[in-house]
């Protein structure tokens, strides 16, 4: 799974995952980053923060998104699906390392 957001964050692993994730720095090709208000209270408390980044694809393998890669398993990936408001849907997109991961982005870009 990689994050460029929230799910890096040290709380939000503990709340939805009951443990800290491993992971190492990489980069989201072809997307830019953005950021949306978010309103569900679950999230809000679990991040502490009000406004999440989120990401579109541009077409451009110039365009990168720094985050982290971690090793996850089936369950907490349903955990990391459960976390995500309706704005995100998961796809599958390339990382500069050569690596392909599951990454939350803008629903329907």
């Amino acid at each position: 799974l990689f994050s460029y957001g929230t799910l890096q964050l040290e709380s939000v692993q503990r709340a939805q995952f009951g443990r800290l994730l491993e992971g190492v720095a990489d980069a989201l090709v072809g997307f830019r980053r953005d950021m949306v208000e978010i309103t569900d209270p679950d999230v809000l408390a679990k991040s502490g923060e009000r406004f999440h980044p989120i990401v579109s694809h541009s077409g451009d393998d110039a365009d990168r998104v720094a985050g982290t890669v971690f090793l996850i398993t089936s369950q907490e990936l349903a955990a990391a699906d459960a976390y995500e408001v309706s704005d995100y849907e998961r796809v599958e997109a390339p990382l500069a390392s050569g690596l392909r991961a599951w990454v939350y982005v803008k629903r329907g870009a």
